[in-house]
């Protein structure tokens, strides 16, 4: 029901339109009666109608003086005006106020529940207007992000965008665009994820950041984009940027890559975003989950242009030899050098590819499919780190073969010289050259060098312990000490000396002590 108040002066006009109007069947209830304005505007402070009767001509506050008073506190009351014939013209100056129906007095109960009652139909027009108004205002609030998010991404991307649109859509978001300086932040989430991560991404950085005036994500490239005011303190901006790096990775085990441009205004939005893109390559260098500014690359475009050689004979012998730590080193000084020359990236990928094809190459016949097939997987890393790790873990890999290969090599080599010397131990004319000029057709130098790589011991050494050990055992069976005699017999030429010298270094006993020692 809607609320009515009536006003009128005089006490019989007041008296009879309260009873003779059928309140309740126009949709209404006479909440009280004034007889002047002032008495008037006290009840619509205290009771607020929806509906106020009011006469013009009244002492103290008239008509008009309320109808002005209350628009300006309570604008959604209305008013229906009685007016004698004299008063009409000068009731319509309450026109002002959007007041649209009068009455000539006298008027009877027809006329004021035709009144009221289109008074009422305006009034529930005017509700569905309103209400259409706000659901319109809601639906755009909503949309709202969406549609910056939109705007942002055209900007970047259409070069007919300029003044004027920045001008409507200043109009549209309520922001000045054409005069506020602004950084642009762009980033990416490192390694295999959802694309609701960017949605969570850009969701902690609205909450952690200074700011944001309105964000989008890229899809193609699987970033965030976000637009910022210009901070009074790029550092303060900095920590901010890795405060929401350090929050998502806590929340997803995830890296985020940023890149910040310069400041710069809004009509620069396409140059801005080429540059963060730029600085965005350029974590091919500084690796995963830096924030990367121009800084970064006018350090990178100081750096000498020298070109890449790599020692192919060199890197080739130690990867052949097996020696994991010297390859392990030449790797990581190659890649140290790259980084500090920083030259474009597809030279840089060149020089990398180069390195891996001379360890192709080097691949035994049956690991060279293998290598050969993760060519692509190379080709798909994006950062100089992750190149590093996969070649050095190629490098280790083959240089393993090389080792076990040579191993097994070597071991075959050393076995066939100790059973030389196990059938010549007799001869005096035993020897490591002889070994190797006559019987195994090898270099004397590499084959001493195996031998005690493999046993720890040099050649001659381990052919006098073997001698004096067969000796012991002889004298242990036959108890027979004639040194002379052990001494042709085991290989010393008959030089009883010599084989009593040897005999108690290894022993730390003569012959003679040794037999009684065995009685």
């Amino acid at each position: 029901m809607y609320k009515v108040l009536l006003v009128d002066d005089e006490r019989m006009i007041l008296e009879g339109i309260s009873q003779v109007v059928n309140w309740q069947e126009s949709g209404t209830e006479l909440i009280g009666t004034a007889r002047n304005g002032l008495e008037a505007y006290e009840q619509i402070q205290a009771n607020c109608p929806d509906i106020v009767i009011s006469d013009i001509s009244m002492p103290g506050l008239d008509g008009i003086g309320l109808v002005a008073k209350t628009h300006a506190s309570f604008p959604d009351v209305r008013f229906i005006m009685l007016s004698g014939h004299k008063d009409f013209d000068y009731a319509r100056r309450a026109m002002q106020y959007g007041v649209k129906h009068y009455l000539v007095k006298p008027c009877n109960e027809r006329q004021i529940q035709e009144a009221i009652s289109e008074l009422l139909s305006e009034r529930e027009v005017e509700h569905e207007r309103d209400q259409f108004v706000n659901s319109m205002k809601e639906q755009f609030t909503r949309m709202l992000p969406q549609v910056k998010e939109q705007f942002l991404k055209e900007f970047i991307a259409n070069k007919m965008y300029g003044v004027r649109d920045l001008d409507y859509y200043e109009q549209l978001f309520h922001l000045n665009l054409r005069d506020r300086p602004v950084r642009m932040a762009l980033m990416r989430v490192e390694e295999s994820h959802e694309y609701e991560h960017l949605f969570a991404l850009k969701n902690i950085a609205d909450d952690l950041l200074d700011g944001v005036l309105m964000g989008t994500t890229i899809h193609m490239q699987d970033e965030l984009l976000l637009l910022l005011d210009d901070p009074t303190s790029i550092s303060k901006l900095i920590s901010d940027l890795e405060h929401v790096q350090n929050v998502f990775a806590g929340f997803y085990k995830l890296e985020v890559t940023i890149a910040l441009s310069e400041p710069d205004y809004m009509i620069s939005l396409r140059r801005m975003y080429r540059d963060t893109q730029q600085c965005m390559n350029h974590r091919f260098y500084v690796g995963e989950g830096s924030i990367i500014t121009k800084s970064d690359l006018a350090l990178a475009d100081q750096k000498d242009s020298t070109s890449f050689e790599l020692d192919e004979e060199a890197f080739t012998l130690l990867i052949k030899s097996g020696q994991m730590e010297e390859v392990t080193a030449e790797i990581d000084r190659l890649f140290v050098t790259l980084a500090e020359w920083r030259h474009d990236i597809g030279v840089t990928r060149s020089y990398v590819l180069q390195l891996y094809a001379v360890m192709i190459r080097l691949c035994l016949p049956e690991e060279r499919s293998l290598f050969t097939s993760r060519m692509a997987e190379l080709a798909m890393l994006d950062t100089l780190t992750g190149l590093h790790e996969f070649v050095q873990e190629a490098a280790a890999y083959l240089t393993m073969s090389y080792y076990k290969s040579n191993v097994n090599r070597q071991s075959s080599v050393v076995n066939k010289m100790i059973q030389i010397i196990e059938q010549n131990y007799t001869s005096a004319e035993l020897s490591l050259n002889g070994v190797a000029n006559q019987m195994l057709y090898m270099n004397p130098d590499y084959l001493g060098k195996i031998f005690k790589k493999v046993t720890g011991d040099n050649f001659s050494h381990y052919v006098n312990r073997y001698r004096i050990e067969r000796s012991t055992d002889h004298i242990r069976r036959s108890g027979d000490v004639k040194v002379f005699e052990l001494a042709e017999l085991f290989g010393f030429g008959g030089n009883s000396q010599y084989f009593s010298q040897v005999f108690k270094k290894w022993t730390g006993m003569t012959p003679t002590e040794y037999r009684k020692s065995e009685e």
